[in-house]
């Protein structure tokens, strides 16, 4: 039933329609300009491995395509757009995590499969939690769903803790990246809590759009971070 609508915001409560959603269809734009931030900055970038240059640049496109995903969903708000919007996520999370493990920590293969299990299983098992049942008899998702992203914020303070000594700008700039990371999920989480008084000119707007946004942040940050452990602009090695 990939054709069947999902309702699952404020913005749209159970309009079916295309622009049912203009606010949180629009910011994703925010993904789209952390991408063509994060490519000017790394062809300004020089140094690193041909291989690291290029997984950086495989997360850039990535990112680009999260917002083209979320686009879909948040417009044609069916089960094939909910793919599109999520699928890419998944692909980034675990493709910086591997990125992380092997780039910044310098950790082997065999650890970058642990932690990956690790993840995948911590984030289904979360995930998966559910906390009530909706008006359609269906069980809803603990915090809208946004359990499945604990993983990764955890996963943040983590690496970006061990980076601190070794690597303590690109720690921070992780560490910071989760900051903005849980207050993103916060506003996912509260979505549609708000949504009654979240009301632009009669048109319910909930918190989701903010989602967007700080995740926009977040990701140009992740990325920001993984560039700077590059060198600096000139070819510089960074301290």
């Amino acid at each position: 039933m990939l054709s069947e609508q999902v309702f699952q915001y404020c913005e749209r409560g159970n309009d079916g329609g295309f622009w049912a959603e203009p606010v949180n269809a629009l910011t994703n734009a925010a993904f789209i300009v952390a991408a063509i931030l994060a490519a000017a900055r790394l062809r300004t970038t020089d140094g690193g491995s041909s291989g690291t240059r290029m997984a950086l640049s495989l997360l850039v496109g990535v990112v680009a395509v999260i917002g083209v995903g979320s686009f879909l969903f948040h417009t044609f708000a069916t089960r094939w757009a909910l793919l599109a919007d999520v699928l890419p996520i998944t692909v980034f999370m675990i493709g910086y995590l591997v990125f992380a493990i092997r780039s910044l920590l310098g950790a082997g293969w065999g650890v970058v499969a642990l932690a990956v299990a690790l993840f995948l299983f911590s984030g289904h098992a979360i995930g998966g939690l559910t906390c009530g049942v909706g008006p359609d008899g269906r069980p809803l998702p603990c915090l809208n769903g946004s359990l499945g992203y604990v993983p990764a914020l955890v996963t943040l303070g983590i690496v970006g803790g061990l980076l601190l000594r070794s690597r303590p700008a690109v720690g921070g700039t992780l560490l910071a990246a989760g900051c903005v990371f849980l207050v993103s999920l916060t506003f996912r989480s509260i979505d549609r809590e708000v949504c009654h008084v979240a009301v632009l000119h009669g048109h319910a707007l909930g918190t989701h759009a903010m989602w967007h946004i700080l995740n926009g942040v977040t990701l140009y940050m992740l990325l920001a971070a993984g560039i700077s452990s590059l060198g600096r602009p000139g070819g510089r090695p960074q301290a």
